[in-house]
């Protein structure tokens, strides 16, 4: 007899036994007609069906058409997981535009080079968060914005805000005003609306050339990897997933929000992430499922105050973006009563999360390896159940290398992207034949299972956010006080890794770490801020024969002094 997972399995196979190309507004209109009255978006302050977030949709894609927005437009989200994030998003792809979801813990210069080169049409922005003034920020920015002549963005031609902190600056249009301007003129949007393989959402990402590049995927890819993801996970009608992972990432975006929407399920979005938060979100609204990274994971476990909760709706995790040992797994399942865990790997690049464990896997497999291609179904490669397919070549010369052998991981799919925008060298560097490469170290398994055994760049990941380190670099060498520095990742039971800056002091110098951690905290997101500092002489960095700094030696030098730690 098959299992229930199996069973639920079979039912998703079913009901998806021929992919229909869709776009993210008709996916939302298709939903939407099949389950009305769902809930589709639960807080605590309040919930939207299925049937209100589409109307919602319908009108701000209306706003958006009379401000001029038009098919193939830019329009950009600075935007926590706010309920009102939900139907923005679906709006955009109604009028046709190109939603471009920002990190919203930028500071004013990362928020100033994306804004440019994104070139959007149009903000749409909170008004505050976490001690963030975004006008203040567009002042500093662009200083006539509020005037609508932004000449450091010249292709910014409005700012929609929602009241997140105070009100709304004078004379600049809310949320809601988009939304009656809509009203004033229904089917705006009607002639704009996009195509499936059109651009649907330009998300930014770390590169490794010194500046974030935008990732361009087509409508058909995300909701692609989403179908894939409960396919893979084996969703049961009407799963609720709460999580307070960003949505202008793909980990809220597409493994919480589009996901859920394959099975008429809900979210429960929360706009940071605190373990009360979590417990009292699952007891409340009957949560079935949660997304995390392994750091999130350990604060859920340590909390004190967990055995208050209800949390017996809890039945499914997702915690990826980070390795974690077995004894976390272990402890996920005997202490939160979760029977279905699950681990992944992904890229932007790739549309999301490619390879996941499956919920019946063993817990060896979700520790030692990030899991197998997503099963896919009628979604996937052509002639195959994988949504995508990965191998190795030699990171240097990207040749092909045996089956089963470590190499730098390449991978291909009906998700991948179509390039970064305005970057075609960039591009060109990412993309070989077809194969889109990782910058991952790894093997591909007799099994089918990944592996990840380091990466051949020096990015690395601090709670399951990628930090580029001349970024870092960059910023401390304009300090008076600072020679060379160099940022690296070391290993940290907490956060998977953590930031650590090498400082060679200028001569005479007198520097401290909390110095050098001030600057940083001043203008870099705080994921971007390093854990660590350490001070050495020149004469002490690793180098080449022609006196190069070997990145990757200086990494283990700094690890081994930084060893043991907790992150805390």
């Amino acid at each position: 007899m098959p299992t229930e997972i199996e069973q639920r399995r079979e039912r998703l196979r079913e009901r998806f036994d021929e992919w229909t190309p869709r776009t993210l507004d008709a996916w939302l209109e298709h939903c939407a007609a099949q389950h009305p009255q769902r809930p589709f978006v639960i807080t605590d302050e309040r919930t939207l069906t299925y049937e209100e977030v589409a109307r919602w949709a319908a009108r701000l894609a209306d706003g958006l058409a009379a401000l001029g927005v038009r098919r193939g437009d830019h329009v950009g989200m600075l935007m926590a997981n706010h309920p009102e994030f939900v139907p923005l998003k679906f709006a955009i792809a109604r009028a046709g535009a190109v939603a471009v979801p920002f990190n919203y813990l930028y500071r004013t210069g990362e928020l100033g080079y994306v804004l440019a080169q994104s070139e959007c049409s149009v903000l749409v922005t909170m008004t505050e968060y976490g001690g963030l003034d975004y006008p203040g920020m567009l002042d500093e920015i662009a200083p006539a914005w509020r005037q609508g002549e932004p000449a450091e963005l010249p292709d910014l031609a409005h700012v929609v805000v929602l009241p997140t902190g105070g009100s709304a600056p004078e004379g600049v249009r809310t949320v809601e005003d988009l939304a009656a301007l809509g009203d004033g003129d229904p089917g705006a949007s009607d002639g704009s609306r996009a195509r499936p393989d059109d651009v649907g959402d330009m998300l930014y990402t770390s590169g490794t050339t010194g500046s974030p590049k935008g990732v361009l995927v087509t409508h058909d890819a995300v909701l692609r990897t989403a179908y894939a993801s409960a396919l893979t996970r084996a969703f049961e009608d009407g799963r609720r997933i709460l999580f307070s992972l960003p949505c202008y990432h793909m980990f809220g975006y597409v493994e919480g929000l589009l996901a859920a929407m394959t099975v008429g399920g809900a979210i429960v979005p929360q706009t940071e992430f605190d373990p009360v938060g979590y417990f009292a979100g699952i007891q409340r609204h009957r949560a079935t499922d949660i997304l995390c990274v392994p750091t999130m994971s350990v604060a859920l476990l340590e909390h004190p105050d967990r055995s208050a909760y209800d949390l017996s709706s809890l039945s499914a995790i997702l915690s990826g973006a980070a390795p974690a040992p077995v004894w976390l797994w272990e402890q996920v399942r005997a202490e939160l009563g979760v029977t279905e865990i699950v681990t992944g790997y992904g890229m932007t690049e790739c549309g999301g999360a490619m390879t996941l464990t499956l919920p019946e896997d063993e817990l060896s497999l979700t520790s030692q390896t990030v899991g197998r291609p997503k099963l896919a179904g009628a979604a996937g490669l052509p002639g195959s159940d994988a949504l995508a397919e990965y191998r190795t070549v030699d990171p240097e010369t990207g040749a092909d290398l045996p089956p089963h052998t470590e190499g730098e991981l390449v991978s291909r799919g009906p998700t991948h992207m179509l390039g970064f925008w305005r970057k075609p060298e960039d591009t060109a560097a990412a993309i070989d034949a077809g194969w889109v490469r990782s910058g991952d170290l790894g093997r591909v398994r007799e099994d089918g299972y990944l592996e990840i055994t380091g990466r051949s760049k020096e990015l690395y990941k601090s709670g399951g956010e990628l930090v580029m380190p001349r970024e870092i670099e960059d910023l401390l060498s304009t300090h008076p006080g600072v020679s060379q520095a160099y940022a690296v990742g070391v290993p940290d039971e907490r956060w998977g890794e953590a930031g650590c800056v090498c400082v060679v002091p200028a001569p005479d110098a007198r520097l401290s770490a909390d110095e050098v951690l001030e600057l940083c905290r001043e203008k870099l997101a705080r994921f971007k801020v390093p854990k660590h500092v350490l001070f050495l002489a020149a004469d002490e960095l690793p180098t080449t024969p022609t006196g190069k700094v070997q990145k990757f030696r200086l990494a283990r030098w700094a690890g081994d002094r930084v060893g043991g730690t907790t992150g805390e």
